[in-house]
């Protein structure tokens, strides 16, 4: 039997390399792996022996030969092929192990040079593991070293392979080369806005008991090559495993949170915010965010911005948590919060940021909307008063309510008061319905809404919405303007005393 060996991670190899010989396994290997095999003392014979031509072009050709591709490719049940093969002194692989140059870690790293990612693009590795994948009957094709014990145990114990073993492998071969190259493919297309032809590779993460019903599975995959995704460099300590609803509302109050810099506190349920708040301390912003809708908070998503020390971890112990995300945790705080053993605690070690460039996408019947993100937020500069005067607590309570209201689902209202939310009308119909939401949300709890501000993610089509807030006690106004009927809206707003500016962008999220 005989192994053709190339492989840029050269994990597990000396093993795998090892456990072949010791089964009597002729070893072929490129270049540095077969460096690496004789150096580990295995008897290996090097490609450009048994080609007869060297190295050319500084390693980017070495495999592509017909002594190597017809050796991976001759069907064993073909007299032809078998002709061909002892014509021309070619001997068959029974097995092909590669694993690809690093493509997705070079090319994903920040402002990398164009011509050092191009020399990650694999050339040989693709075409010997397909034709070793598309000649399954009689290759194996390894593409990973996850895969090296299941295949040295079955060899120990079978002495060969089942065809069903290198089906398997072939599988997962043609899906590394899919992937590789849709990484590829994504990286030149970044450089266009919308390409012909959209490839999207995605790696799964995380498998999850079900999806957003019992009855639907799930998993949870993360984009090829991109720098980070919602769950790197975050620790789950403690409590049940994640789920699909949990990791979509973890990944909503995750980017509302990155909108704060001050110590911030989010709560999110059913993928829209309930309770946001910006404190002195990280304490008093769970306390006021808590405050806004304590009704709604109840299982849901907590993310705070800072350090969770022992008296925060005693309330958030007295709440039901579904998930509670914190860039770390005392000891007294753990102590409290573990007493909740469902309570998921994640601890956020990610420092990196969002990928600007990053493009989103929305599944709909037979095919997939793409659009760029929503990333970036208005301040308050650019934005045009259009009747009133604000003073500097109005318009902080503005600034706060318009980046809150930007992660709310369409229609969104959100009354801020305070630095805190203090009603969220979200996803109605009408805008003056949401409005109306919000309100009887801050009544229902107390709220005094004497000098709130609201904030609207799009424009009021008539002065309707405006009048129940500004009856309801609000006296500033944030909305992106842009209706045939602003006039009707501002004069309605001036009548009332209150302060009313327009941003000129919408955000909408459906």
């Amino acid at each position: 039997m005989r192994a053709l060996i190339s492989t840029w991670d050269k994990t597990g190899l000396d093993a795998f390399a090892s456990g072949l010989d010791e089964l009597g396994w002729e070893l072929v290997a490129s270049g540095n792996t077969a460096a690496y095999l004789e150096e580990l003392g295995l008897p290996v014979e090097r490609v450009e022996t048994l080609t007869g031509s060297p190295e050319m072009l500084g390693g980017r050709v070495k495999t592509l030969h017909p002594r190597i591709h017809a050796g991976i490719l001759a069907r064993r049940d073909d007299p032809g092929d078998t002709a061909t093969l002892a014509e021309r002194g070619i001997e068959p692989f029974d097995l092909v192990c590669v694993n690809l140059y690093p493509f997705e870690q070079v090319a994903s790293r920040k402002d990398v040079d164009e011509a050092e990612a191009v020399e990650m693009i694999d050339i040989g590795g693709p075409s010997m593991l397909r034709g070793a994948a598309k000649n399954f009957a009689h290759v194996a094709a390894v593409c990973r070293p996850e895969q090296y014990g299941r295949v040295l145990d079955e060899l120990r114990r079978d002495g060969v392979l089942s065809l069903e073993t290198r089906r398997q492998l072939a599988a997962e071969a043609f899906a590394t080369t899919a992937a590789y190259e849709a990484a590829i493919a994504a990286w030149f297309s970044a450089r266009e806005h919308f390409p012909d032809t959209l490839v999207v590779a995605l790696d799964k993460v995380l498998d999850l008991s079900y999806g957003e019903n019992p009855h639907q599975r799930a998993a949870f995959y993360a984009d090829r090559g991109a720098r980070w995704h919602l769950l790197s460099r975050v620790e789950q300590i403690h409590g049940k495993e994640l789920s699909f609803n949990n990791l979509n509302d973890l990944s909503g109050a995750r980017l509302l949170a990155r909108e704060l810099a001050l110590p911030a506190c989010v709560i999110v349920k059913h993928a829209n915010p309930c309770g946001v708040a910006i404190g002195a301390t990280i304490e008093e912003a769970y306390d006021k965010a808590l405050a806004s809708d304590p009704t709604s908070a109840y299982g849901g998503i907590v993310v705070l911005n800072r350090e969770v020390e022992g008296p925060l971890g005693e309330k958030l112990a007295e709440q039901f948590v579904e998930v509670l995300f914190a860039p770390g945790y005392s000891e007294d705080a753990l102590a409290a919060l573990r007493r909740k053993k469902n309570t998921r605690i994640l601890v956020d070690r990610e420092r990196r940021t969002n990928e600007p460039d990053e493009r989103h996408y929305k599944r709909v019947l037979g095919g997939m909307l793409v659009q760029d993100p929503d990333s970036e937020i208005e301040d308050r500069d650019g934005w045009r008063v259009v009747c009133g005067e604000l003073d500097e607590r109005q318009w902080g309570d503005l600034v706060f309510s318009w980046r809150v209201c930007k992660h709310v689902s369409s229609n969104a209202i959100v009354l801020a008061k305070d630095l805190a939310t203090i009603g969220i009308g979200a996803g109605q119909m009408s805008r003056v319905d949401a409005v109306r939401i919000a309100v009887e949300k801050a009544a229902a709890f107390g709220h005094d809404l004497a000098g709130a501000a609201l904030a609207s993610d799009a424009f009021f089509p008539f002065p309707d919405g405006p009048r129940v807030a500004l009856d309801a006690g609000v006296t500033a106004i944030v909305q992106p303007g842009g209706s045939r009927r602003d006039r009707d809206v501002i004069d309605a707003v001036a009548r009332a005393g209150a302060a009313m500016v327009f941003t000129g962008r919408r955000h909408f999220r459906h």
